[in-house]
């Protein structure tokens, strides 16, 4: 009979608290055992625990990670009063939206019920259930109603997003939009179309910023909303005014900003010409805009513009907000969405508009100019950083303002987790970069006159990971970076063929060098001419601290120059390189995979000792597998004899170095595997870490192929052996690479000698 231990039991349904994991792991349900702790009777020991403390169902569940997207259907998108059923393929995309941006697991509820009590009651009803309520597309007044009961009587965090969202990402947008022409939000004119829960959720966040209610002027479908109405709910009716305005031709005059959530084509052209200058238009009607985006730009040549649109500059989507919100809400475990939270938002938002855009963002949308001003004022929904800039934020307000019942102590495993949860585990090259940030040294890049270089340079400049120097034309140089919208400011320029002293400078000191092997003054001269050698140069003479190059030439013609002025440390006969593979699994250390060739036996020892140490560098202890196509003598040929005697002769030189070898990498990697079939080896216990691999064509192919399909980062090559710091890109790197080998090749540099 299988007995079930209670531990086990409650371990098996335990969940991690937010920000001490990475990933909530799948639970494996593959033997009787399995079976048993997942459901009965195993899990009767999470139900009692939860019955004697109600908030153990944060612990034993997955209810802090799921949020309900709930609706009845009755204001969907721009098709109205559609109906529950008809309003699930929205939800169901919703959800989808949720897990993809913020990792949050989703189910979508249709409730047929227009009354708001029953709708009220039911909502209410599902708290133990979910973690969140998102309501989505529930028709005005009773959506505000709604809310605000459900609010009063949850404790779990809710929001209407149709309202808030929009209030949000349309909030970030204004502040950056007056800040850009020049203007205070307490002293504009607004002009609104439309007064439905979106329209009035973004006057009421308005205010909370700044904006004086006496200077705007609303318009529903049934004309100005004035002290007059009576059809209105008293939340629409806080914004009715007693000025003497008539129509929206008389309200446009001299205004500052146009609100726009109503309908198609409301917003004649030529009443554009009627605001003031610099006007601000906010057109967020779908699918068409209540003035058409390329007649308002034709009217007016000073008017910055947003729509709801993904083909036009400035898109104001929800997407950018709720998962991010809901992310940092759950985290904290709080009890409500407050305006604290939604402020945050607001501010994280704004301010992540102003950093520079990554390149995949980039890449994503086809332009290379993306950069804060008239036609971007708020980040693109595919921006990675915003899940660690929005999250973070609403999760500090949250405690701030005393609605987090779980506060988040270490922010940056707490970003590591946001990360993670994307399925990208950042938390070395975080190190890394926060140990470059301490200290940034001076970078010299060989082929800067290429716009990734460029992106990388501005990028390490303003996160203060390095102060770049750019070797290439100068007015080439600023002229891509004109073209790409890139400031440089800060950054040295040197033209290398403009600085005949220096070459001959260095043309002398290389002279002496290499005079015993070949190398001629002429040549020496010749030679400096060339970015590589200038740049290696640099570094030897202590005019730079480290050198990056490789974007644009194969890696053996990027080597030389280095190898011939800088020269491998005193001790090691020949450089080699490792690739870091940062896998959701964690990080892991693949050499030699560009170097060397076909390395003997004895050089593999070499490549073994510099891999410990690179691995140390990157604050993690070296387990060492010695790579082959067989496992501790289970084939015989050449490479499993150079393998085997690799090993032995590592583990003489290298005694208290955690290494076994040769194994397949399979073997290696897997505990499980070891502990079953090769329990006597000293990596049986964890695995390997790092993997050593016989020859460069086995190396190569592994970290491509993870590379490509293996669901991994890859980061490297890291130039192991050399006597001062220089590592060489691949071949056509992209900028968050150069970026990564910059932020390695500063703290390489910090280190001083003998770092890799």
């Amino acid at each position: 009979m299988l007995k079930i231990n209670k531990q086990d039991a409650l371990n098996y349904h335990s969940q991690e608290p937010a920000g001490k994991i990475e990933v909530i792991p799948t639970k494996p349900v593959s033997t009787q055992l399995d079976l048993a702790l997942a459901y009965s009777p195993g899990v009767a020991e999470p139900c009692k625990a939860i019955a004697e403390n109600p908030d153990d169902v944060y612990k034993y569940t997955a209810k802090g990670n799921l949020v309900a997207v709930i609706s009845n259907g009755t204001a969907v998108l721009g098709l109205g009063n559609i109906g529950p059923a008809a309003s699930k393929p929205v939800m169901e995309g919703k959800g989808v939206l949720f897990k993809k941006f913020a990792g949050i697991d989703c189910f979508d509820i249709e409730i047929d019920a227009t009354d708001p009590d029953e709708f009220i009651k039911i909502v209410k009803s599902l708290e133990p259930t979910f973690g969140g309520i998102n309501l989505e597309d529930i028709k005005a007044p009773e959506c505000f109603r709604i809310e605000t009961e459900l609010r009063e009587k949850m404790n779990i965090p809710l929001m209407h997003d149709d309202q808030h969202g929009t209030a949000i990402i349309t909030s970030a947008a204004l502040l950056n939009a007056l800040e850009i022409v020049g203007k205070k939000i307490d002293e504009v004119q607004l002009v609104v179309s439309g007064a439905g829960a979106a329209a009035v959720s973004c006057l009421r966040l308005y205010l909370a910023l700044g904006l004086k209610k006496e200077n705007v002027v609303v318009f529903d479908k049934d004309g100005l909303i004035h002290e007059r109405r009576t059809n209105l709910a008293p939340i629409q009716m806080q914004f009715a005014t007693n000025r003497p305005v008539n129509n929206l031709e008389e309200a446009m005059e001299g205004a500052d900003v146009f609100l726009g959530l109503s309908a198609a084509n409301v917003l004649p052209a030529g009443l554009l010409l009627r605001m003031a200058p610099n006007p601000i238009v906010f057109a967020l009607a779908n699918p068409d805009p209540e003035v058409s985006y390329q007649l308002a730009m034709a009217t007016r040549d000073d008017l910055i513009m947003a729509t709801g649109r993904s083909d036009h500059p400035n898109q104001v989507n929800n997407v950018l907000g709720f998962p991010y919100i809901f992310r940092g809400a759950l985290d904290v475990r709080a009890t409500e969405i407050n305006e604290a939270m939604k402020l945050a938002a607001v501010h994280a938002l704004a301010e992540l508009s102003k950093e520079p855009v990554p390149e995949m963002v980039n890449k994503a949308y086809g332009d290379n100019t993306l950069a804060f001003g008239r036609t971007y004022l708020i980040p693109k929904p595919l921006d990675p950083r915003l899940i660690t800039s929005i999250s973070p934020a609403v999760a500090k307000a949250a405690m701030e303002s005393g609605v987090a019942k779980a506060p988040i102590e270490d922010w940056t495993a707490y970003e590591d987790q946001l990360r993670a949860r994307l399925g990208v585990n950042q938390k070395l090259m975080n190190r890394i970069t926060s140990a470059a940030r301490a200290n940034p040294k001076r970078v010299v890049f060989a082929e800067a006159d290429n716009y990734k270089i460029l992106k990388a340079a501005q990028i390490l400049r303003d996160e203060g990971i390095a102060n770049p120097i750019l070797l290439g034309p100068q007015e080439k140089i600023e002229t891509i970076a004109r073209e790409n919208s890139l400031d440089l400011e800060g950054c040295e320029i040197i033209n290398i063929l403009k600085q005949d002293a220096k070459r001959d400078e260095y043309a002398a000191i290389l002279y002496g060098k290499r005079q015993r092997r070949g190398m001629t003054l002429y040549e020496g001269r010749r030679l400096m001419r060339e970015r590589n050698y200038f740049a290696a140069m640099m570094v030897e003479t202590g005019e730079a601290d480290a050198c990056i190059t490789g974007l644009t030439k194969d890696y053996g013609k990027s080597i030389i120059p280095s190898l011939q002025v800088i020269g491998t440390e005193e001790g090691v006969r020949r450089v080699a390189s490792m690739y870091i593979i940062q896998h959701k699994k964690g990080p892991y250390f693949f050499a030699d995979t560009t170097v060397n060739i076909n390395p003997t036996a004895e050089e593999m020892v070499e490549i073994i000792g510099l891999t410990a140490r690179a691995v140390r560098f990157f604050d993690t202890e070296p387990r060492i597998a010695v790579i082959s196509y067989s496992n501790f003598g289970s084939n015989a040929g050449p490479l499993p004899e150079k393998t085997r005697k690799a090993t032995e002769l590592a583990k003489a030189r290298f005694p208290n170095l955690l290494i076994d070898g040769e194994m397949q990498a399979n073997v290696a990697l897997s505990p499980q595997l070891l502990q079953e079939h090769y329990g006597f080896s000293p990596l049986a216990e964890k695995g390997a870490n790092a993997l050593v691999f016989p020859n460069v064509e086995s190396g190569n192919i592994a970290y491509k192929v993870l590379q490509e399909i293996g669901g991994a980062e890859v980061i490297g090559p890291v130039l192991m052996g050399m006597n001062k710091p220089v590592h060489i890109l691949q071949l056509g790197a992209s900028v968050r690479e150069i970026v990564n080998m910059a932020a390695i090749a500063v703290v390489d540099a910090q280190m001083g000698s003998k770092a890799l």
